[in-house]
């Protein structure tokens, strides 16, 4: 039965679809289609002939075995090899080997996406909104050829995401889904603010400055702890920039939301007071190194600061600092402490 082989290979070869790979999958396919055909033998195998373009179905039929004492139910044996290609099996053919095709070319592109996008995890890029009527609950990014999803939980409260505007989102995950290449970005994610300083901070990239902690509630605070790791640094004057130039454009790409530098420290108290910030704490007391716990003395005019709006501070503190932090007031704690004394004297 002819084929153009030929030509098949010709096109897999221009899709990086080798020989042997293609050969096998339009074996396979001619195969099982050729068992759905009327009268077909149960066992069955294709040779494909390159050179005069045709492939021929080669047929056995079973043999039943001899049944003895020692083995009453004998397995049957193959018989001598037929030529049983059907004479009216050529558009079949085709269509089988267009389908073969189609379906090699799609998995040759799929792994060609992968591979450009796998390395891409964890990164910042950049990419135009694509809406989608018939998904309506996820945004669709374009970038070049390829889609990238981003899921409502990737979102962030309140951001409107408009058809061609350009967005930068950061890559969660590249995988392998039930369509093809899955890639998963997020605009909502605490290391999407870490690469977008990178891009405007020269010391984040020569490892003069570190970013150590990150803690987000996106669409609303950010708080970061950085640190230097170059003498002479200020970690936070590199982040923040000439006149502010470079946290300000760090939050063009972030909306409304507003950002907190803070120093870290490897002393608790003293990153805990820090992370307070914009609120001055007085002193901050250890109560468990193991379980993590301390509290924070602040005045009273600088209360609401400390606890922030809905407790947003003091729950991003808590979050960038990984310590839960209590709050008191610096005027009661130090009223309290003079009452003790003066017990203690009497």
């Amino acid at each position: 039965m002819e084929l153009d082989l030929a030509g098949i290979h010709k096109l897999a070869a221009e899709q990086g679809i080798d020989a042997e790979t293609l050969d096998d999958a339009l074996s396979e396919a001619l195969r099982l289609a050729y068992l759905k055909t009327p009268h077909a033998a149960k066992h069955a195998r294709i040779e494909l002939d390159d050179r005069a373009g045709t492939f021929t179905v080669w047929a056995a039929d079973e043999i039943p075995g001899t049944p003895t004492e020692e083995n009453p139910h004998p397995a049957p044996t193959l018989g001598e090899e037929y030529d049983d290609t059907p004479k009216d099996f050529g558009r079949l053919a085709a269509a089988t080997a267009r389908q073969v095709i189609t379906l090699l070319f799609r998995h040759a592109e799929d792994e060609k996406i992968f591979g450009a996008f796998s390395g891409q995890k964890g990164k910042l890029i950049t990419g135009i909104v694509q809406q989608d009527v018939k998904d309506s609950s996820n945004v669709h990014i374009a970038m070049g050829d390829v889609e990238a999803l981003l899921p409502r939980r990737e979102q962030v409260p309140g951001e409107r995401y408009r058809h061609g505007e350009r967005l930068r989102v950061y890559v969660v995950n590249v995988g392998r889904g039930l369509k093809g290449p899955e890639i998963i970005v997020s605009r909502s994610h605490p290391e999407l603010v870490r690469c977008l300083f990178e891009r405007e901070v020269p010391e984040l990239v020569s490892g003069a400055v570190s970013i150590m902690a990150i803690a987000r509630e996106a669409g609303a605070r950010t708080k970061i702890a950085v640190k230097a790791n170059t003498e002479g640094v200020n970690p936070k004057g590199a982040l923040i920039g000439p006149g502010g130039a470079r946290v300000r454009a760090v939050m063009e790409n972030l909306g409304q939301e507003k950002i907190d530098i803070v120093d870290y420290s490897d002393d608790p108290a003293k990153f805990v007071a820090s992370a307070l910030s914009p609120a001055v704490a007085t002193g901050v007391q250890i109560i468990s190194e193991k379980n993590k716990t301390a509290i924070a003395f602040i005045h009273d005019d600088q209360l609401s600061l400390a606890i922030g709006k809905e407790g947003q501070n003091a729950r991003l503190a808590a979050k960038l600092t990984g310590w839960k932090i209590g709050i008191e007031s610096a005027e009661t704690h130090a009223k309290k402490m003079a009452e003790q004394t003066e017990q203690a004297d009497e």
